[in-house]
């Protein structure tokens, strides 16, 4: 008998087939964000292994991307290799001071002669021996070496008595008696310089004032906890005029950077903490040749809410040069406040992709931090100058090449997946474009707001010491202290001398002339290698 075979209709094996592409198609696109979702995983663990373990620094290795015909291969794959004219003079940044490895001149030097050991028996007036050992004839010195030594001598404390006697005229019997000295503290022990000593400990050297009370009893001198905040609480009294001059100075300006960092705060009854901010607006115009004195005003608040900075800048009209916190909008949209965005907030999540893709310089990453490299090279160059030679070079330099990166990161956006991370870092960009560049047609602005950041940092040092603070009154407190000790940082000064001489003055100093007290009217220069360290 002949086989027969079942006949499949034309239409139910295309049927058939096209089922089978649709289950393949999404069985591929169920892969591909499954793979998608794998690499933003690792991404996500490698920043937290970062924050925990990795420097915090955002620097390539010396060397990294190679000699400079390397530095520009990534743009010349991609079709738009810049042409980078002729560099300008450079001037040296503010704080790029050369290193004094030299004892300081101003110690006091202690001299120790030592002299050979003799065993003869003829010795010069002061009792040494002058006599040869060996034959025991008369030594004369033919040169001499001479080395030297940096000892410490431990600070100690003393005790001032101030003794008034009272005279009594024989004739009158009118008594006469001096005025009794001016304190920080009416009828409290601690003097100026201590004063100074507990406040800079404190929040410059970041010393808790636990720790304090343990180093002061090393020396027999007890003080308690209680007794030293009990200082600090007067002294932020004292100098809350100062700390409004400050404010006053700063929001003066038509340019001020701004930014905001969190700190631990003790929440009372619960046992735990609670998140407040401490912000931070600055006065720095170094970068575009302004010799004006440089000022860092801190305000604390109990939240993150967009009404804090609304209040801090009630009144100021300028650029404000900030991340892109959600509260800064509020700002903006009173026309008297123009925003100018942060390229190194634009180039973190860039970084962030260029360090999971192992350093790779040819990658996206790599090639969007080259050209970011760029513009940050120019301003190197210009570092210093007066407004309107930044103006005129950023436009022939910069311009260029951000209208080109602008045009890359458009036609990038088309090629990645929406949820990516590169999507979010060319969103942060393309979303703040106009912000980001305003820095171009403004000498007096900067390309990002690394001044704010640094006058931060002291405040990150002091969270890994102290580990939160007590109250809502200890934040106003550090923010008071804060400003006094960052400016005369900023200036160059000895934080320490200068709240020393403050503190001597304020308490009967007249209110209408405070501004006579701002630290660059007082304050000591500091010597080089400290200005290096206060830098660093």
């Amino acid at each position: 008998m002949p086989v027969q075979h079942d006949a499949t209709p034309p239409t139910e094996a295309a049927d058939s087939v096209d089922a089978l592409r649709l289950v393949v198609q999404a069985r591929d696109a169920e892969i591909h964000m499954l793979k998608l979702l794998v690499q933003k995983l690792k991404l996500q663990v490698a920043r937290r292994n970062r924050m925990l373990f990795g420097s915090a620094s955002e620097r390539f290795a010396d060397g990294e991307w190679g000699p400079q015909g390397t530095l520009l291969e990534a743009a010349v794959l991609d079709g738009n290799a810049p042409q980078k004219p002729a560099a300008a003079p450079v001037s040296p940044a503010a704080n790029n001071l050369p290193a004094d490895r030299s004892l300081p001149v101003h110690l006091p030097r202690e001299p120790h002669t030592h002299r050979p050991e003799a065993t003869a028996e003829h010795h010069d007036a002061a009792g040494q021996p002058c006599g040869c050992a060996e034959c025991g004839g008369r030594l004369r010195e033919i040169g001499r070496d001479v080395s030297e030594q940096l000892e410490y001598v431990p600070g100690h404390f003393k005790v001032l008595r101030h003794i008034r006697p009272k005279l009594a005229c024989v004739s009158c019997q009118r008594v006469f008696q001096a005025a009794a000295p001016s304190r920080p503290i009416a009828r409290g022990l601690p003097g100026p310089a201590l004063m100074a000593h507990v406040m800079v400990a404190k929040y410059c050297d970041h010393q808790p004032l636990y720790r304090q009370s343990g180093i002061y009893a090393r020396e027999r001198v007890e003080l308690d906890r209680s007794t030293l905040a009990g200082w600090v609480d007067k002294g932020d009294e004292l100098i809350d005029p100062l700390v409004e001059a400050v404010r006053r100075y700063v929001l003066s300006n038509d340019k001020i950077h701004g930014d905001d960092t969190p700190v631990k705060v003790l929440a009372p009854g619960t046992g735990k903490t609670r998140t407040g901010r401490l912000w931070v607006y600055v006065r720095d115009d170094r970068p575009a040749g302004d010799t004006a004195p440089r000022a860092a005003w801190f305000a604390y608040s109990p939240d993150r809410g967009g009404e804090h900075p609304q209040a801090h800048l009630r009144g100021f009209k300028g650029a404000l040069q900030a991340d892109a916190y959600s509260g800064w909008p509020r700002l903006y949209a009173t026309g008297d406040v123009q925003e100018v965005a942060c390229w190194a907030h634009a180039r973190r999540p860039w970084w962030e992709l260029f360090l999971s893709t192992g350093r790779d310089p040819l990658s996206l990453a790599g090639q969007a931090l080259q050209r970011i490299r760029e513009l940050y090279e120019i301003e190197d160059d210009i570092r210093g100058q007066a407004p309107e030679l930044r103006k005129a070079q950023r436009q022939a330099r910069a311009g260029p090449l951000l209208q080109q990166m602008r045009q890359w990161l458009e036609e990038l956006l088309t090629r990645v997946s929406a949820k990516s991370d590169i999507a979010q870092a060319i969103g942060y960009s393309l979303g703040r474009w106009k912000a980001l560049t305003r820095y171009v047609d403004d000498g007096r602005l900067e390309i990002d707001n690394n001044a704010a950041e640094r006058a931060l940092r002291g405040v990150s040092l002091g969270r890994k010491n102290y580990l939160f603070m007590g109250s809502d009154a200890g934040g106003e407190r550090a923010a008071a202290f804060y400003s006094l000790v960052e400016t005369a940082k900023l200036n160059g000064l000895d934080p320490e001398d200068y709240l020393r001489q403050v503190f001597e003055r304020i308490a009967e100093h007249p209110i209408n002339r405070i501004d006579e007290l701002l630290p660059w009217n007082i304050g000591r220069p500091l010597h080089r290698q400290e200005r290096g360290k206060m830098a660093a």
